[in-house]
């Protein structure tokens, strides 16, 4: 399991101060250890006084879906810009369709 992010662990540390269990708050900050993913559940989060689990872990789930959506845009558009640059070389010039 990687290192958790600065967020995660503040993420790790409200959880367990609005009281939910430790096993708990630990699935969810392993999910979510990345600054930008604990980030978001720290906002949301803000919004609510205590919310019941499955409601987290639903947003939980939205988060990394989102976060997923966004590396394979990031992904996408890095293909993108290789083919263009093989293009623009002239690499595929000689290739007979």
């Amino acid at each position: 399991m990687r290192n958790k992010s600065p967020l995660s662990i503040e993420l790790y540390n409200t959880l367990m101060q609005d009281g939910y269990g430790h096993q708990f708050a630990t699935l969810i900050t392993d999910n979510l250890n990345t600054d930008f993913t604990a980030g978001r559940m720290l906002g949301y989060l803000a919004h609510y006084d205590h919310l019941p689990e499955v409601e987290i872990a639903d947003e939980m789930l939205a988060i990394l879906s989102d976060r997923k959506q966004i590396m394979d845009k990031k992904a996408a558009e890095s293909y993108n810009a290789a083919w263009n640059n093989y293009r623009q070389a002239g690499i595929f010039d000689n290739i007979e369709e």
